[in-house]
């Protein structure tokens, strides 16, 4: 096969909340409005696949389902993860050649197995390995980027692999190096991690990504990613690596999943975050509902000490209890039909959410989170028309196809 036949493969890479999903949905727009054959694989290493959910509403993948293919519940880098990314490509490829296959992975993956295997693949060309660093967890976390390397290198002295390895070893194998969310920190702090960034990998360009903004039309004539540039690299983290592969959650990583048809009470909510997140908890993210606002399905969407809400819709459960609804009668008969239909106590109001974080906290941040939601006396008190005190933001975002 010809090097003009290759499939070429861009790589999203980064750690947990950087702002990969953001990207890849702002990408998969571009695609659509410009006609670009575009496919896409999205890899979380929750059961609950949030971001394969968030995907799947954008207009290209609503239009266009076989389009995207979603590996959930490992990591992409482990053996089961290779594996079920082989069989994706596949899948993409089994009736037509896509122009660019974008891969994002979930922000625990290390890059260097994926590296490792497209090097291998003949009919496919790798083109970009994009590490996503989220500026404001640099600035919070690690001094503005300044305890980033003397942690790493704390670490290999004392023969210590976590979170740290991994988010410096994202970086080190990267072509691209884009730094998210430099719209939440001061303009004189985004050099100094600049700075270290380079420091780590300068073979990397880097460049600063606000609200996503990636020009597609720059990613489609790439060239070829450099292997020379990490062949020592791989030489001397394959044992490490190694061991890591069999791990669908390595790093001390670990995932839990809340699964309830309560609403949040919004007050309880605030508290419990601004009393038991810190750094140990990277992400938590799903669907959710708030007492006091029961008529959004809402995206709650945590990374480090950030926290965010976003509208993705309404529950149909609020269309038809809402007597300013502005739809047909018959379109409210079909709702109260599908309603019909919903196991839950709430119509189809739910909350799913994962969290993701070192094994000693994410249990704590769980358990502290699920004793937010309404008590059976509270949920008489929202049948009720009790309003619950509600300090979130009340001009919110809403996510758009």
């Amino acid at each position: 096969m010809t090097p003009l036949q290759r499939t070429p493969i861009l790589i999203l890479n980064g750690f947990l909340g950087s702002g990969k999903t953001t990207l890849f949905r702002s990408l998969l727009a571009q695609a659509r409005k410009l006609s670009l054959d575009v496919s896409a694989i999205v890899n979380d290493m929750s059961e609950l696949d949030v971001d394969g959910e968030l995907l799947g509403i954008t207009e290209a993948v609503e239009e266009n389902k076989s389009m995207l293919v979603s590996i959930h519940s490992c990591v992409l880098s482990s053996t089961k993860g290779i594996e079920k990314l082989d069989e994706a490509i596949r899948t993409l490829r089994s009736e037509k050649t896509p122009k660019l296959i974008i891969v994002e992975t979930s922000g625990s993956c290390h890059p260097m197995p994926l590296i490792a295997f497209f090097k291998e693949q003949k009919s496919l060309k790798l083109t970009g390995v994009f590490a996503l660093v989220d500026s404001l967890m640099i600035s919070q976390d690690f001094d503005n980027g300044a305890n980033l390397i003397p942690r790493m290198q704390h670490n290999v002295t004392h023969g210590k692999r976590d979170t740290v390895n991994l988010l410096v070893e994202q970086i080190m194998f990267s072509s691209h190096v884009f730094l998210t969310k430099a719209d939440r920190i001061a303009s004189h702090q985004l050099n100094p991690i600049a700075s270290v960034v380079r420091n780590i990998n300068p073979y990397a360009s880097t460049h600063s990504l606000q609200f996503g903004k990636l020009d597609i039309d720059s990613l489609m004539d790439l060239d070829e990613y450099d292997y020379l540039n990490v062949t020592q690299l791989m030489e001397e983290l394959k044992p490490a690596l190694e061991a890591e592969t069999q791990n669908d959650r390595p790093y001390d990583l670990a995932t839990r999943v809340i699964r309830d048809d309560r609403p949040f009470h919004p007050q309880r909510l605030w508290t419990i975050c601004h009393e038991h997140l810190d750094e140990k908890i990277y992400r938590s993210k799903g669907f959710f509902w708030l007492a006091s606002r029961d008529k959004h399905a809402m995206l709650w969407n945590q990374a480090a000490g950030g926290i965010s809400l976003e509208i993705i819709g309404s529950w149909r459960a609020g269309i038809v209890a809402d007597e300013d609804h502005g739809i047909s009668e018959m379109e409210i008969a079909q709702l109260k039909e599908m309603l019909a239909e919903e196991k839950g106590r709430f119509g189809d109001r739910n909350c799913d959410v994962t969290v993701i974080g070192d094994e000693s906290r994410v249990d704590r941040f769980t358990e502290a989170l699920k004793s937010c939601f309404l008590s059976d006396e509270e949920i008489e008190l929202w049948r009720g028309g009790h309003a619950f005190q509600d300090p979130w933001p009340q001009n919110m975002a809403r996510i758009t196809n």
